[in-house]
């Protein structure tokens, strides 16, 4: 008879039911498969861990629950949604990606089969799962998973030791014992944080009091079209619902911990200063938030996403046209613009010697910016809001949105939940945007397109006065030519662009996470004081993969869940 070998020892963990009672499921399994399954008792009190993902990091579907934005996993890659998208022009993405013809979508992929922790899928269905990108965030809510809830003795909780390096304790697993008082060193982690500040050591005390709870992991999709304000409100819905589900029988459930991915910061910060809600939030963990904005954000409303990633740009859209098709008419989209906060002169034009001609927001972007109205570098072109096949947004509907932008950030302004963990992308790597500038420079002018206007002239044409077709240059006068060389067959068509000026948008030029610039990711510990008891500078990490592929990014998160269960209101 073969013999099935034992991978890993199999648990359940017995769980409160309908009636109150402990139970738990298991499938019937082939009886050459003799392990034996530990059932253990779950700890009295439960933190659920909410996972709230960043702007189109969770499923969208129509009125009519057609998924329209689906982001299940082929190897850790949207490919579906790639597939999807990557051909669309701007009136389709117009029509389909609007904040009031779609809804969350449930529907998407979760994880298959029960996992080592005794979950089912119809548990992660519950949960919220197939609510948010499979592709981005799956690894890394199943990891967080099995560190928090995969072993209960902190004992055995492999990822800590003495500040020596030695095991909290040796002998027979059956005799050993965590003993309070104790530093512990969390494996992995850095010693300062960011620039001068250490990295505050966890206690066997803190190991302990987390031992005492189970951490159900939930995530939480939303309508990243829609402002951030609603996602906010249903976020808080969310949060009583799962409190009341997890007091059930003998357990009892007070608070949630929020962990958070870019954009999805903003709505767990509104979502804080909803009444009642920041007591019942132990504590926030945020990754590469963009905690005032980001320029980038302006950047693809103008020349689009094809010169940044070539890949991303055919889902998100390669050209300025196919961004501010959609973002003109999603609020939550342009709250990720820079807000007052970001500080001055992000804007800037420059000379072909790259002295300054322009340098805005001298005090207000929302007026000097993005409501500025028919200049060729404020944020929307009006012909782009009106795209072929699409359905048009007026100025006026626009205008509203940039409005609702403009309450949304001063809301938010300097605000963070009193217990918040950050990391953020930083280092000395140029690979974000701080600042967009375009710079000018002396065209290919044939002798019959006359006498130009000067650079300082350029500032003040008429958008329509200027050449674009949504990428990246922008041409002041001439035409597209098209020259012939050769013979016969073996004849080539070049296409020329004449001018009096080109203008083209300048490339990466600070550090960052290559969408949220260090200036914007490293401002919660400059607005938020002792808000902000942990911040992290991390270099050479990259923005939408920050939980999936960057260890120390798990490892950040795990250490400030660690630290706020430690404070969990236990009364």
């Amino acid at each position: 008879m073969e013999y099935i070998s034992r991978k890993y020892q199999r648990f359940a963990e017995l769980q409160s039911g309908a009636n109150s009672k402990l139970q738990t499921e298991w499938r019937l399994t082939d009886s050459r498969l003799v392990d034996s399954v530990r059932l253990s008792l779950p700890p009295t009190r439960a933190i659920p861990i909410i996972f709230v993902p960043g702007i189109m990091g969770s499923n969208l579907c129509d009125l009519r629950d057609q998924p329209v934005w689906l982001l299940n996993s082929l190897g850790n890659v949207p490919a579906g949604l790639a597939w999807d998208w990557a051909t669309r022009k701007a009136g389709v993405r117009q029509v389909v990606l609007h904040p009031g013809r779609t809804k969350v979508y449930r529907g998407g992929g979760v994880p298959k089969g029960r996992a080592r922790n005794g979950n089912a899928q119809q548990d992660y269905i519950k949960r919220g799962w197939g609510e948010v990108s499979e592709a981005s965030y799956h690894k890394f809510l199943l990891w967080l998973d099995e560190k928090m809830n995969g072993e209960r003795d902190p004992v055995a909780w492999g990822d800590f030791s003495t500040q020596s390096g030695a095991p909290l304790t040796a002998g027979e697993k059956a005799a050993r014992t965590l003993p309070a008082g104790l530093l512990v060193k969390m494996n992995g982690l850095p010693s300062f944080a960011e620039g001068c500040h250490a990295v505050d050591p966890i206690t066997s005390d803190e190991l302990l009091m987390r031992s005492k709870f189970s951490f159900p992991i939930y995530a939480f999709g939303y309508n990243w079209l829609a402002s951030n304000s609603i996602a906010a409100e249903h976020l808080k819905d969310r949060i009583e619902k799962i409190i009341d589900e997890n007091n059930v029988g003998i357990v009892r459930c007070t608070q949630v911990i929020l962990v958070t991915h870019s954009m999805g910061g903003l709505v767990a910060r509104a979502c804080s200063q909803l009444p009642g809600m920041a007591q019942k939030i132990i504590g926030m963990v945020h990754g590469v938030m963009p905690a005032t904005g980001a320029a980038v954000a302006y950047r693809r409303c103008k020349v689009g996403m094809r010169d940044e990633d070539l890949v991303a740009g055919l889902v998100i859209g390669s050209s300025g046209k196919e961004v501010t098709a959609v973002f003109a008419q999603s609020p939550g989209a342009l709250q990720l613009l820079p807000s007052e906060d970001y500080g001055a002169n992000w804007l800037q034009v420059v000379d072909p010697a790259s002295k300054p001609l322009l340098s805005l927001p001298a005090v207000d972007p929302y007026e000097e910016i993005y409501l500025k109205k028919g200049k060729w570098w404020s944020l929307i072109r009006e012909e782009w809001l009106s795209p072929n096949e699409g359905m048009p947004v007026s100025w006026q509907n626009f205008s509203k949105n940039i409005l609702v932008a403009r309450e949304f950030h001063r809301m938010l302004s300097k605000h963070y939940h009193h217990n918040t963990y950050v990391f953020y992308g930083g280092g000395s790597d140029k690979g974000s945007f701080s600042k967009v500038i375009w710079k000018l420079k002396a065209g290919i002018a044939p002798s019959n397109l006359g006498r130009g206007p000067s650079s300082s002239d350029v500032l003040n044409l008429h958008d329509r006065d200027i050449r674009t077709d949504g990428f990246n240059k922008l041409y002041v006068g001439g035409a597209s030519v098209i020259n012939t060389t050769g013979r016969g067959d073996a004849s080539v068509a070049l296409l020329t662009e004449t001018s009096h000026w080109e203008i083209q948008c300048g490339h990466h030029d600070s550090p960052g996470d290559g969408t949220v610039p260090a200036i914007s990711g490293k401002a919660p510990r400059v607005g938020g004081g002792r808000s902000v008891l942990q911040q992290f500078e991390l270099q050479k990490i990259q923005h939408e993969p920050a939980y999936r592929d960057y260890p120390l990014a798990q490892q950040i998160a795990y250490y400030a869940i660690t630290k706020l269960a430690a404070i969990a209101d236990v009364s």
